[in-house]
């Protein structure tokens, strides 16, 4: 294994597992427990079958590997040393910083999309529609009290909380997702848009514009008002996006081939919170739904299935930079087979290769590995903490 060299900067992003309000517990409460050492550093987290593997960002050692039967998620809780899990059963809590997997677990069937915006984390559970709001600050000592708002209907959907307490939240039922819509602080309907087919996915960029994907385009929210922009194509799919507080232009995915078995799109999109506008780049390459990423200072970023990272100047629309990490390599067809994921904290980009069975760590400002490490079975998800 080789070691990492520690960075100058690191600072604590398809379908998903499917996967009215009131203050009340969302789960079964632990009691408070003491919060262990820190032993882990800068924790990076990723999923194979079988397990989890926890590793240590800085100098990629695998810190610990935690058996875990099932096919499993994982997502930033949004505090400096948890991690979320996606279990058969909800969302269990991981503390990554001691490589402890914790009994605390957000009760939910079908759990799906996992949120953080304005210190609060926001989990979506497909099987009932219940959106459960907490602080993740409070993870340390036990599960968070948090508030439950329920949907009208279960759907794999996802929902944020906006800075003045407005909760954004997507509509739909089993067979067919529709829009979305905006309540206030005290969960009353201030606005909603229903003109959204196959609702997906979401993104939040500069001065808190929110972005959700349809098959036909996006809603975008801002200032009160939903607003639809359109694909330049008829059918033209959105439904994995990467935002940054950073920019105000969101990365978006974009396939247009609605009869695809497994489509293997070339372009990805970039819409504009400011104009309204949409724009779509060639990338040259094929990628996947784990493939979307933000840079240090919100650059787009795409792992493409030519084995590089593509540096996009959203502005310009278009690749200015690659950064060739990993050979070649196939989307499966099962989207929970293992694919190479991507996992941007600070200065450092985190890629996986599970053909390799290997994970690589990248200095964004020079392009270089600087660390690589081998692990015993092939990763599927990769993530790790972000405050």
């Amino acid at each position: 294994m080789t070691r990492i060299a520690a960075p100058a900067t690191l600072l604590a992003g398809a379908l998903l597992l499917t996967a009215c309000g009131a203050a009340q517990e969302p789960a079964t409460a632990q009691p408070p427990t003491t919060t262990p050492q820190k032993t882990v550093a800068d924790p990076v987290v990723m999923t194979y079958d079988g397990g989890l593997y926890v590793v240590d960002g800085q100098s990629l050692e695998l810190a610990q590997d935690i058996p875990l039967a099932g096919y499993n998620r994982v997502n930033p809780a949004g505090d400096a040393r948890h991690v979320l899990v996606s279990t058969s059963t909800g969302f269990r809590v991981l503390d990554a910083a001691s490589a402890t997997l914790k009994s605390d677990e957000f009760k939910g069937a079908k759990p799906g999309h996992v949120v953080r915006h304005a210190g609060t984390t926001v989990l979506f559970a497909d099987g009932t529609g219940e959106v459960t709001l907490f602080d993740p600050d409070e993870l340390a000592a036990g599960l968070p009290q948090g508030e439950v708002y329920k949907s009208a209907s279960a759907h794999h959907g996802v929902a944020i909380k906006l800075e003045n307490g407005e909760l954004v939240v997507t509509l739909g039922t089993e067979e067919k997702r529709t829009g979305i819509l905006v309540l206030d602080k005290d969960r009353k309907e201030v606005t909603r848009n229903e003109d959204c087919p196959g609702v997906h996915g979401e993104a939040t960029a500069q001065d808190e514009a929110v972005v959700i994907g349809c098959e036909d385009g996006v809603l975008l929210y801002r200032d009160g008002k939903i607003t639809k922009i359109d694909s330049p194509d008829e059918y033209g799919r959105i439904g994995n996006q990467s935002g940054s507080d950073l920019s105000p232009v969101v990365l978006g995915d974009y396939k247009k081939d609605p009869d695809a078995e497994l489509e293997r799109p070339t372009q990805v999109s970039l819409i504009d919170t400011t104009t309204g506008k949409l724009k779509l780049v060639d990338l040259g390459t094929s990628y996947t739904f784990r493939s979307l990423a933000r840079g240090p200072q919100g650059e787009p970023l795409v792992l493409g299935t030519d084995g590089a990272v593509h540096v996009i100047d959203p502005g310009a629309g278009k690749v200015v930079r690659t950064i060739k990490v990993l050979g070649e390599w196939t989307e499966p067809l099962e989207w929970q087979r293992p694919r190479p994921n991507i996992f941007v904290r600070g200065q450092v980009v985190y890629v996986s290769d599970p053909a390799g069975k290997r994970l690589h760590a990248v200095d964004f400002a020079s392009g270089k590995v600087t660390g690589s490490t081998s692990l015993p079975q092939p990763p599927n998800e990769l993530s790790g903490v972000v405050s």
